[in-house]
């Protein structure tokens, strides 16, 4: 007989995203002359920028000619994108990480959570909470965790709550972890952590010899020079952490699917005996099993990114979404609404009005404003009583979202 992996059961409902999706599809069939706008999933709007395009084109035409044809290509990436990444993201900021400790991947999501394979199910891991659901989820499936209790959060798992008491800067577990996910510039609060901040997890990492998965999907949208960027600027990093990227809120890739983890070296864990393992080894080995590469035409238009062209055009591509995140915050704080994020992050995190739950403000801005958000309890129970606003869409349609939302809450 056939038999389920049994941990899927212990998901308490559909990924957050897919259920809004649904109660979207339900009100926009139930009220076909509604305009909706959507601020919700953090998905980009705007158009590729023309020297990714034109990379991309090219890439596509040496495709159809035999002499520059290309079938498999590495698993873990092209050269000239590895070698671009490591320069222009790293070096350039006076961080080593060599070109063959990036692996290229379809999306930073998928890495998040296949990065689980190559642990012992016997990890204890940190949450931060709220947090990117598909940290949380990823580990119930693997079967990490026990059952969920009435808050949502599973048995196994170590929260650690970030909220407007503790200014969204989580505390350091009281209990020794093995694995812990942050993620900076933050999803969904989009908050910032300081170097001094990320120093003292990287010193926890260390004395309790644990491994920090660090999300840095969002990094090209610090605007404070003081914020690092990567993990990696903080000294002892690269013993301790594995980071993830992505050109998706980048670049415009989501639709393309193009992102890269890095893996030190030097970063190890003990194996069965105790002996000192290198990471990297085992995710290049996963990595080359399970994934074949990123196409050709689609490595070239990343590589497009780091052109002195590309690099204005993605610029001011990001540039857009920050306006678009500020006029979102300002409006907001104008009818009184207290927010949080919106300056190093293209997510504004805003209090819900009075006792509404989380849901509750959601269906009722879906109702009278025809706006679509994201509900805070989606991403941990720290986050009842918040919702997350993104700032990916038009402008005309930011603009408008803005006033909708200001009749809603005056």
């Amino acid at each position: 007989m056939a038999r389920i992996n049994t941990s899927y059961q212990k998901l308490k409902a559909g990924y957050l995203f897919p259920e809004i999706g649904r109660r979207v599809s339900k009100f926009v069939a139930d009220n076909p002359t509604a305009k909706v706008i959507r601020l919700g999933i953090g998905d980009v709007t705007e158009a590729l920028p023309p020297a990714i395009v034109a990379a991309w084109q090219q890439g596509v035409a040496e495709m159809g000619t035999r002499s520059t044809f290309r079938g498999y290509g590495p698993e873990q990436g092209y050269d000239f994108l590895r070698e671009a990444i490591a320069k222009h993201d790293f070096a350039s900021r006076g961080v080593r990480v060599d070109a063959d400790e990036i692996f290229v991947s379809d999306g930073s999501k998928c890495d998040t959570g296949n990065i689980l394979e190559i642990f012992g199910d016997d990890n204890k891991v940190a949450i931060v909470d709220p947090v990117y659901p598909v940290y949380v989820d990823t580990n119930v499936m693997a079967g990490r965790t026990g059952p969920s209790n009435e808050q949502g959060r599973y048995e196994g798992l170590v929260y650690i709550p970030a909220t407007a008491e503790n200014g969204f800067v989580p505390e350091l577990p009281k209990e020794r972890v093995d694995l812990i996910y942050l993620c900076y510039p933050n999803n969904p609060t989009g908050m910032v952590a300081t170097r001094e901040q990320l120093t003292r997890w990287v010193e926890y990492a260390k004395k309790n010899d644990a491994i920090i998965l660090f999300d840095a999907a969002y990094e090209a949208y610090i605007t404070d020079p003081t914020i690092p960027h990567s993990i990696y600027e903080i000294d002892g990093a690269r013993d301790v952490a594995i980071e993830f990227r992505s050109f998706s809120k980048t670049a415009g890739f989501t639709g393309v699917r193009c992102a890269f983890t890095v893996v030190p070296k030097s970063v190890t864990a003990a194996g069965l005996g105790g002996e000192r393992i290198p990471l990297h080894g085992l995710w290049n080995r996963r990595h080359t099993t399970k994934f074949n590469g990123v196409s050709y035409p689609v490595q070239r238009a990343a590589e497009a990114i780091y052109s002195p062209e590309g690099k204005k055009q993605v610029q001011t591509l990001i540039d857009f979404y920050l306006t678009n995140a500020r006029l979102i915050r300002e409006g907001l704080q104008a009818a009184g609404v207290k927010v949080y994020g919106g300056v190093n992050a293209p997510y504004v995190w805003v209090k819900t009005p009075g006792s509404q739950t989380s849901w509750e403000f959601f269906d009722r801005l879906l109702q009278t404003a025809h706006l679509v958000g994201t509900p805070g309890s989606g991403f941990g129970a720290s986050g009842e009583g918040y919702f997350r606003l993104s700032a990916f869409n038009s402008r005309e349609n930011v603009e408008e979202a803005v006033r909708r939302f200001q009749k809603v809450v005056s």
